[in-house]
């Protein structure tokens, strides 16, 4: 007894004591990265006041001296303006492009898998060339061959009433609301919550009778419902605003750049491809057990894809798709190639009007990281609430 508990006593020394080592390693390891750090800022320190470059960010208080296309900002107004609307662009050509490229890639990575052989190729061709061409080629090639290839504004026409293409912008049907925003946006909010609960009630019944639940459908009739009834409370204070061409420019509606919609388009079109693969991929990941019990209980192929394969798939796709996302995110950068001003463009033109150029990419670099981060987030916590809980 006494030698086991004086060997069990025993400690090797700090040398050769495994803990002790890892401790010592990431603490040197910090010191290592802080130090480097230190240096590379003593460095910029130094040639900064060589070079007498600020580092400040008083430059932001300062007039901007350029021009936004598509917005109404003033030469006078200050480079934190600027910047503003240039985030604003960023985030507009983001939202709309994350949305459409997931429709868009999801339909033809379903295409892919199709038993029909010319849309199945169709679909094959469009990931195998898109997903193999540079963006920026297609950024420019869109801009340059398709959308400044669009009519002149004194011979553009209206398709419908609603379309109005011209070398100028794209104009498009919009809808219009009077001052009462902030109710309308009160009573979306109330048709979003009739929608859940209306879901979430259907998914109780199932799991009390075994009936179908037909959540989404009856989220839908609750979401009209509940908005339709606001809206008639409120005297229907929406319209629409159709684009009608005055003199040269064009009037009611929403105009869209040529430089925005190229860019747009060129995104979608390219992210698309690579969601199609992911969505493709996700799709042969899911047991085929799963295809056959749906087909055993007489499910059409629609059903089976909607109701059993799709909602499986989208639990192994939503990672990739995420990443995804945040390159659509900073591939809207290439937009500096066409001139649209958005954020970097902005903040390369402030440089070029004797803005400083380290803290100015400084903050352009923080800005992408916070729109990465909380799209990051936003995917994390889509991704969580998919998961599979085990018991």
């Amino acid at each position: 007894m006494t030698s086991a508990t004086t060997t069990a006593d025993q400690r090797p020394p700090l040398w050769r004591d495994v803990r002790f080592l890892r401790v010592v390693l990431q603490v040197a390891a910090v010191a290592v990265v802080v130090a480097f750090g230190l240096w590379l800022w003593g460095n910029l320190q130094d040639n900064a006041e060589t070079t007498n470059i600020p580092l400040g960010f008083d430059y932001l208080d300062q007039p901007a001296d350029l021009t936004i296309p598509g917005s109404d900002f003033n030469q006078s107004q200050p480079v934190s303006d600027a910047i503003i609307v240039g985030l604003g662009n960023t985030v507009r050509v983001a939202g709309a492009g994350v949305v459409l490229a997931t429709i868009l890639g999801t339909l033809i990575g379903i295409a892919r898998l199709s038993t029909n052989w010319l849309l199945s190729n169709l679909a094959r061709a469009y990931v195998e060339v898109f997903r193999n061409i540079p963006l920026l080629i297609i950024v420019v090639f869109s801009y340059s061959a398709i959308f400044l290839r669009f009519p002149r504004l004194e011979d553009a026409r209206t398709y419908g009433g609603v379309f109005l293409p011209s070398v100028r912008g794209t104009g498009t049907v919009w809808i219009t609301t009077d001052d009462r925003g902030g109710a309308i946006a009160v009573v979306v909010l109330v048709a979003v919550v009739a929608a859940w609960a209306a879901a979430r009630w259907r998914r109780g019944v199932q799991d009390r009778t075994g009936s179908p639940a037909h959540g989404f459908w009856f989220g839908i009739a609750a979401f009209l419902l509940a908005a339709v009834a606001g809206l008639a409370a409120l005297g229907f204070p929406l319209g629409y605003s159709t684009p009608e061409l005055d003199g040269r420019r064009i009037v009611g509606g929403i105009t869209m750049l040529p430089e925005y919609a190229a860019l747009l388009f060129a995104l979608v079109v390219y992210t698309a491809s690579h969601i199609a693969e992911i969505v493709r991929g996700s799709i042969q990941a899911v047991p085929k057990g799963q295809n056959e019990a749906a087909t055993a209980l007489a499910l059409s192929s629609g059903q089976r894809m909607r109701l059993i394969v799709l909602p499986q798939a989208m639990r192994i796709a939503v990672p990739a798709i995420g990443n995804q996302y945040l390159n659509l995110t900073k591939n809207s950068s290439l937009a500096v190639a066409i001139s649209f001003f958005e954020l970097t463009k902005v903040t390369q033109v402030s440089i070029a009007n004797r803005a400083p150029a380290v803290p100015s990419y400084v903050l352009l670099l923080a800005i992408y990281l916070t729109l990465s981060l909380i799209l990051s987030s936003v995917v994390n916590v889509a991704n969580r609430r998919l998961a599979l809980v085990e018991r």
